[in-house]
């Protein structure tokens, strides 16, 4: 690799400490480098990459490369994180591990490991009005604090479950260990092929997580209030941006995208020893 993006979360490195240390170390063996530093937590801000990039370089923490990932959709241009912030599953690099990590870039010495994505259309009275990709999970929540949503779920046309819940999410392999977790629903291995669907706070003792193949289609219809119930509104959320308000009758089909987010791999270290490394 010769040519690097750096994009830089200036509230996790606001002195630029870290992305200087980056661009001198490449510049001095030879690579170009350029640096975004106006990344901020206005996720619809956008960033050029120049022609010709080899590799981004993401500083900061998991949220960071989320919102990267999502603004180079279909470039097939693999990033790299470097973790300033807390548990960081995405951002693997630590500040003492950059150098390191470097020199296997610069040597060509690393592997791309292709992370599942997810899409996601919304369709009102028969007619699809957005469309969203995501790398960790797809929410359907609810707008309003106090209560509940009415949600039918099918997968494969086969009627799964009807209930009020606070939202369900739908995550990837790489989502498994964000949304996905904090609701009780299973961690997956990132370079698996399936989904999970995981009710958020459900009315019922028994609901539980469903872990899906690649090739399923969910389906959740947003229900009509119940007698009593006001009529209520939720949203549907992607990669934690919020995308649009949902109403009672909508449908959201769920289900593999085409693109893929490709990350590179250059810790010779299994998905077991780094959950235990994360969690602990």
């Amino acid at each position: 690799m010769k040519q690097f993006l750096i994009i830089t979360n200036k509230e996790k490195d606001m002195d630029s400490i870290v992305t200087n240390q980056i661009r001198l170390y490449l510049e001095e063996r030879g690579a170009d480098c350029y640096c975004f530093k106006d990344y901020s937590k206005d996720k619809s801000k956008t960033f050029d990459v120049p022609e010709g990039t080899d590799c981004i370089l993401v500083i900061g923490g998991d949220g960071t490369i989320l919102n990267a990932a999502t603004k180079v959709i279909g470039m097939n241009i693999p990033l790299l994180g470097i973790n300033l912030g807390t548990l960081g599953f995405l951002a693997e690099v630590t500040v003492n591990d950059i150098n390191e990590t470097l020199e296997h870039l610069l040597e060509d010495d690393y592997q791309i490991e292709h992370r599942t994505m997810i899409a996601c259309e919304v369709y009102r009275g028969g007619k699809m009005i957005e469309t969203y990709t995501a790398l960790n999970d797809i929410v359907i929540s609810k707008s309003s604090y106090s209560n509940v949503v009415g949600l039918n779920v099918r997968i494969n046309e086969t009627d799964i479950e009807s209930y009020y819940a606070d939202g369900v999410i739908i995550c990837t392999p790489t989502g498994s260990t964000a949304y996905n977790l904090s609701a009780g629903g299973p961690i997956l291995n990132p370079t698996c092929k399936n989904f999970v669907l995981t009710p958020i706070c459900p009315h019922s003792l028994t609901t539980r997580s469903v872990v899906m193949a690649k090739e399923d289609i969910i389906k959740i219809r947003i229900m009509a209030p119940s007698a009593g119930r006001d009529t209520l509104q939720s949203m549907v959320v992607y990669d934690g941006r919020k995308g649009v308000e949902l109403y009672p009758e909508d449908e959201i089909r769920i289900f593999k995208a085409q693109a893929v987010t490709p990350f590179i791999k250059t810790r010779k270290m299994s998905f077991a020893k780094i959950l235990k490394e994360k969690m602990r």
